[in-house]
């Protein structure tokens, strides 16, 4: 597969074939994280194999913004997954100063999920901390603030530590790029990225540094079992992942599952055309990605959350028998 991601924004050039009556738009977040080679995967296969639609993706930003632009028309899929829409839906966490989120979130549609990949709690090997307990006086990435990832990693720490954000340690503001670029840097104690592994964030920090993932002292109680809910899980990165990785056994940590999201208004053929011309070309992607591993059709139409698939892609699914 020749390569998709080249900078903050790319498009997709379709093959002489393709008669380019349509140009969806598709958003993601930054172009070096795993979930956007996926999706960018994904437009890039629709646009190569289905003749009449290009997809022009543009990559950088937070996904709870991209999906309320695209319940508002003004752009055609983004990524979500099942906390965000149900934050989404619900107006609350990132969504509670928007007051039109909810009924957004009716224009809102599924087309695929895909794993999003454990969250990885990433310090220097010759740092002291050593449990995510330890981090109460640190400065930490958790993602870009107002986003998907730093609600999540903020909770998960909160859920089984009990440390509180803002209060017990700081949490920096900035984007993919320039948190990662900070802990490059050595300004900030502890970076956190939610991938399949490896990561090339940590195969780039790793050329050069020793690294230590963190996992809480104990992940059981009331507290990390509401946090977890229904669309949230358990999951472990290994040891021996990385050839400076320092951890010399597993590390607890989560996961969650994130998607395509589709306007709701866009039409049941083009959404089922889309669904279908990309799984029935699957086998092009040639990618030895962990992501690309991880792809799964039964997953991908799974029910997680209040997020309904699209009527096209339930169509879909339905032919196949992913879905009944």
């Amino acid at each position: 597969m020749r390569s998709i991601i080249t900078g903050l924004s790319f498009g997709l050039v379709a093959t002489a074939a393709l008669a380019e009556d349509q140009t969806l738009k598709m958003a993601t977040i930054a172009p070096s994280l795993g979930q956007a080679i996926t999706m960018a995967t994904f437009a890039n296969v629709v646009t190569d194999n289905l003749d009449g639609v290009a997809i022009e993706v543009s990559g950088g930003g937070a996904a709870t913004l991209h999906m309320m632009e695209v319940a508002r028309g003004n752009l055609d899929l983004s990524m979500t997954s099942p906390v965000v829409f149900n934050l989404m839906a619900g107006g609350k966490a990132m969504y509670a100063k928007q007051p039109d989120a909810p009924e957004l979130s009716e224009n809102l549609d599924l087309l695929m999920w895909f794993p999003y990949g454990a969250y990885h709690f990433a310090v220097r090997a010759d740092s002291d901390i050593e449990l995510l307990d330890d981090i109460e006086g640190a400065t930490v990435f958790l993602g870009p603030q107002g986003g998907g990832a730093y609600n999540a990693s903020r909770g998960w720490i909160e859920a089984t530590t009990g440390l509180v954000v803002g209060e017990d340690y700081e949490a920096i503001k900035a984007n993919w790029q320039t948190g990662f670029q900070a802990f490059l840097d050595g300004k900030i104690d502890v970076y956190v990225n939610g991938c399949l592994d490896p990561c090339g964030q940590f195969i780039q920090f790793t050329e050069t540094e020793d690294v230590r993932f963190l996992g809480p002292e104990s992940d059981q109680g009331e507290a990390v079992e509401k946090y977890l809910g229904k669309w949230r899980y358990r999951a472990e990165v290994p040891a021996g992942l990385y050839d400076s990785q320092k951890n010399e056994t597993a590390v607890t940590s989560f996961d969650t599952a994130v998607g395509i999201a589709v306007r709701g208004d866009l039409d049941e053929e083009t959404v089922y055309q889309l669904t279908k011309t990309f799984w029935d070309n699957i086998d092009q992607v040639t990618s030895e990605a962990p992501w690309a591993k991880a792809i799964d059709i039964e997953f991908a139409a799974s029910k997680r959350g209040l997020m309904e698939l699209h009527p096209g892609a339930a169509r879909y699914y339905k032919e196949v028998g992913a879905i009944e």
